[in-house]
């Protein structure tokens, strides 16, 4: 796990120390994600620089140094991530194309994987977690990658004539082009305060984008100078209809003892690790069953890691402390009180980077700090929910559209306004405030295809907030979904594996664990997983309204059921209760009106309508408000 960047001046007309001047600038912004080594790599000729920052987990030796040229010396590799299944691709190479390895590392591998099959013939065969730039000298090529589901971050741009790169946003603010300044992209400020986060291909510059997840963007060669769009190796919605179509018929026993197998070959290859290892338990069905399977696969005690809060409704670390009891883990745990919440909001935009504002982000870097004193990789839980149906949206939306569809819109629309201005006194005898708000947004869907929407945003129209911004088309049109999906819960479970996943949560526990170089792994993405998964009927993953009923069934095998079977709960903290209280003086300094008037971007009046009504119980608008937040302290920041 390591941090990335980079720079092509495609004139080629600086000096080799002018481009080693550059990445180094570059690079060193990235010493968080990569403490243990730096290097940089210049072609003159070319105008190319690569710079790369290591954290040292297979092969921490000299023979792991990036960036690496392969053996033929036509590629030159900055990688970031993870090739969980490089001891069998190294095998296959060294047995039918006879390379000899310096080292054990997986770049080595990675780079002898191009020589041997081509950069699409290597992704093709890769299972794990990466982000990188491979120039390729015979061509005068550089290809930027990202892994399938979204798991390493990549951005890019370009900044006069160069093309310009990072694993996160600060390499590129370093690049001497970019002294001038770099413009926030309003349409994407729009976009974020409805989701609370950035979607790709945007980030919050107008000059810089993300690679989507499964893509490459290829520059140079035959081509004009140009800049090219990336290009898809390998596309969700073709996986999910390959799965579709090609499924097997399967007992329920078949499924469970397919699933153990799967998810055991998954943990089994992300224990790979020169530097010690540990697992994030929350206490629910994800985590639960990720230690179970590694407490299984291991020879030794497994370092466990929890976090918990002062509110007992949203507390899981008893849960957790349960089954690592059970499982005899080595078990750690803190509580996450509102004065250590205090001392981690101010870090939040530097660790991020980016405005991003999913309230469990706070939980997130301190377990990640926790378990950074202990161990250098730990293994995650994230993903359960999308792949198995875990969302409490998948089975209440549908039942919520199965009723609210036979209302007339009109009345529904009548509905919604009226509950919006009843008194919160008169609300609280039927409805909590949170609950109110949602229905009232449920009760505005006009069709199904608006639903989705309607349950993961914030702010319902976030071009009202942002001066000068539209938001851009969120979700992809009907023709990008599957056809064979089951109804609106396989439809909501595509939309999230496709956005929220990659965007929100595997960039939530990037950020947060690279902040403090720690690697994390996620088995429950594994592409074999995945595609089984939705190769299966929608019933053997929700099941009497109840999601994760496939996994679930092979926790069983490890856990008892009363240790785990418990309303979902979730991983955020009492943010709508820290507003009004201890981060109540931070939040009134970022959100006065003639700050946010002077800033230019979001107009004061419906900022500060939430704020005022969140402060007096009328309304919960705590997720609105944190989106908010968090990016006034970005900018403060930025």
């Amino acid at each position: 796990m390591c941090g990335i960047a980079g720079a092509w001046d495609r004139t080629a007309c600086l000096s080799k120390e002018r481009l080693d001047e550059i990445g180094r600038r570059m690079t060193a912004t990235l010493r968080h994600r990569g403490p243990d080594d730096e290097g940089i790599w210049v072609d003159a000729e070319a105008g190319v620089a690569l710079g790369h920052r290591r954290l040292s987990i297979i092969d921490p030796s000299s023979e792991g140094h990036q960036p690496m040229v392969s053996s033929s010396s036509r590629y030159v590799l900055t990688y970031n991530g993870e090739l969980y299944n490089f001891r069998e691709l190294r095998e296959q190479l060294a047995r039918h194309h006879h390379f000899r390895f310096r080292g054990s590392s997986d770049t080595e591998v990675l780079l002898a994987a191009c020589d041997a099959w081509g950069l699409r013939g290597a992704l093709d065969r890769f299972n794990g977690m990466f982000a990188f730039a491979l120039w390729d000298a015979h061509d005068r090529v550089l290809h930027l990658v990202r892994d399938r589901m979204g798991e390493k971050p990549l951005y890019y741009g370009w900044i006069g004539g160069s093309l310009v790169f990072g694993s996160e946003l600060r390499p590129i603010r370093a690049h001497p082009g970019v002294d001038h300044g770099l413009e926030v992209n309003r349409d994407a400020l729009s976009a974020y305060l409805q989701l609370n986060y950035v979607p790709a291909p945007h980030s919050i510059y107008r000059q810089i984008a993300k690679l989507p997840a499964g893509a490459v963007l290829t520059v140079g060669g035959n081509e004009a100078a140009g800049r090219p769009e990336p290009e898809s190796y390998w596309r969700f919605s073709e996986v999910v209809s390959k799965a579709r179509v090609s499924r097997s018929v399967l007992s329920d026993r078949e499924a469970i003892d397919q699933l153990d197998v799967l998810l055991r070959d998954a943990v089994r290859l992300r224990m790979n690790s020169d530097v010690p290892l540990g697992a994030f338990l929350s206490g629910g069905i994800d985590s639960a069953t990720v230690v179970a399977l590694l407490q299984a696969e291991s020879q030794q005690r497994v370092r466990t890691f929890t976090v918990g809060f002062g509110d007992p409704a949203l507390d899981e670390s008893a849960h957790a402390r349960a089954v690592a009891r059970h499982l005899a883990t080595d078990h750690t745990e803190i509580q996450l009180s509102p004065g250590a919440a205090l001392e981690i909001v101010p870090r939040l935009p530097e660790a991020y980077d980016e405005p991003f504002a999913d309230p469990s982000q706070l939980p997130t870097m301190a377990i990640a700090e926790m378990a950074r004193a202990h161990v250098t990789v730990c293994l995650s839980g994230d993903g359960g929910d999308e792949v198995f149906g875990g969302y409490n949206r998948y089975t209440q939306g549908q039942r919520a559209w199965s009723l609210l569809g036979r209302v007339p819109l009109g009345l529904r629309r009548a509905t919604a306004q009226a509950l919006m201005v009843t008194p919160a006194a008169v609300l609280n005898r039927f409805l909590q405030p949170a609950k109110a708000q949602k229905l009232a947004s449920l009760l505005r869907v006009g069709s199904v295809a608006e639903l989705y929407p309607a349950l993961v945003s914030a702010w319902d129209d976030p071009d009202a907030l942002v001066v000068g911004g539209r938001s851009p088309n969120l979700w992809r049109e009907d023709g990008d979904i599957p056809p064979e999906l089951e109804g609106t819960a396989e439809r909501m479970m595509f939309l999230d594996s496709v956005s929220t996943l990659p965007d929100e949560m595997l960039a939530k526990v990037d950020r947060a664990s690279m902040a403090v170089g720690l690697e994390a792994r996620v088995p429950l993405l594994d592409p074999r997983v995945v595609e089984f998964a939705w190769g299966l009927p929608l019933d053997m993953r929700i099941r009497e309204g109840k999601g994760k009923w496939l996994l679930r069934q092979v926790l069983y095998r490890y856990v008892p059921r009363q240790l785990v079977e418990r309303p979902k709960i979730g991983f955020d903290p009492p943010i709508a209760e820290w507003l009004r209280g201890p981060l109540r003086p931070w939040a009134e300094s970022l959100l006065d009106s003639s700050r946010l008037s002077q800033e230019g971007y979001l107009r004061p009046q419906p900022v500060r309508q939430c704020w005022t009504e969140h402060l007096a119980g009328t309304r919960n608008w705590d997720y609105r408000l944190w989106g908010v937040l968090m990016f006034q302290a970005w900018l403060e920041q930025h």
